[in-house]
């Protein structure tokens, strides 16, 4: 996962909405959209693309992002990108497209297991071979993949997607997060407006905070210097293979590298 300012290449391969962003930018292709792979289209915006009539681009911040029926450039019709489409700078970029992707979610479908004590109030969808033990509350658009164990007693909430094979454990709660593939959560843990990457470990305990005090919009430190995220609740960016000890805390908009570790109740104040 990239954590430095953004690599179009080097794009995180994690789930969004059940599927990862090749996926999203591949099935733009098959309707003959031809887009800049860092930039996020709204479903609108996109529509409004393929609707224009001949020949199209669509324009995002003066810039042409994205063009159908033109061999080179704009030679018709230039369709303004609303606020809804956004070119993908930071990894925390992708919370925004994830939250428009499960906003879209058109109905519930439960491949898995629902124990007859959990709770589902929104629209979910639950992938083969997966288990909402009981308690497990659900709440607001949440898609969760194949052969994944959450609870008993979790409080999940939306916007949130969780990769295959991952384990949410013992009163966790999760909200408007991001879980890439065979990746735990540890029970008594919460994670909020967070990225989590695959093959992650939080230990029984870890606690992200995603609010500052006088409520302003979070930065987070980029080439030695602050960079405003946009976002007034955000939590924290966890790449592939992180280890956490029990009880650790994390500072909001802080970022841990890749296959970081950390000692029992260490409380994280800096980037690692």
């Amino acid at each position: 996962m990239n954590l430095s300012p953004y690599d179009s290449a080097d794009l995180p391969h994690f789930s969004l909405a059940g599927k990862t962003w090749e996926g999203w930018c591949q099935e733009r292709e098959a309707i003959g959209v031809s887009a800049r792979h860092d930039v996020w289209i709204s479903f609108p915006d996109l529509n409004a693309l393929c609707t224009a009539g001949g020949a199209a681009c669509l324009s995002l911040n003066g810039e042409i992002v994205a063009t159908v029926g033109a061999a080179d450039g704009c030679s018709g019709v230039t369709v303004e990108a609303s606020s809804d489409s956004f070119f993908i700078k930071h990894v925390w970029d992708l919370l925004r497209v994830n939250e428009q992707l499960l906003n879209c979610i058109p109905q519930t479908k439960l491949d898995g297991e629902v124990h007859e004590l959990a709770v589902i109030n929104g629209i979910v969808e639950l992938g083969e071979g997966s288990q909402l033990l009981p308690g497990v509350y659900i709440e607001g658009n949440v898609v969760i993949g194949k052969n994944c164990k959450i609870g008993p007693n979790c409080y999940i909430r939306g916007n949130t997607t969780i990769g295959d094979n991952c384990h949410i454990g013992q009163s966790v709660e999760i909200k408007n997060t991001i879980i890439g593939n065979n990746t735990n959560v540890g029970h008594l843990g919460y994670v909020g407006d967070s990225i989590l990457g695959h093959g992650v470990n939080f230990g029984a305990g870890t606690t992200t905070s995603n609010l500052r005090h006088d409520g302003q919009n979070h930065r987070s430190m980029i080439d030695g210097k602050l960079v405003d995220t946009g976002r007034r609740k955000f939590g924290t960016i966890v790449a592939d293979g992180v280890h956490t000890g029990i009880n650790t805390s994390i500072y909001p908009g802080r970022k841990l590298g890749k296959n970081v570790t950390t000692r029992p109740a260490e409380v994280i104040k800096e980037d690692i």
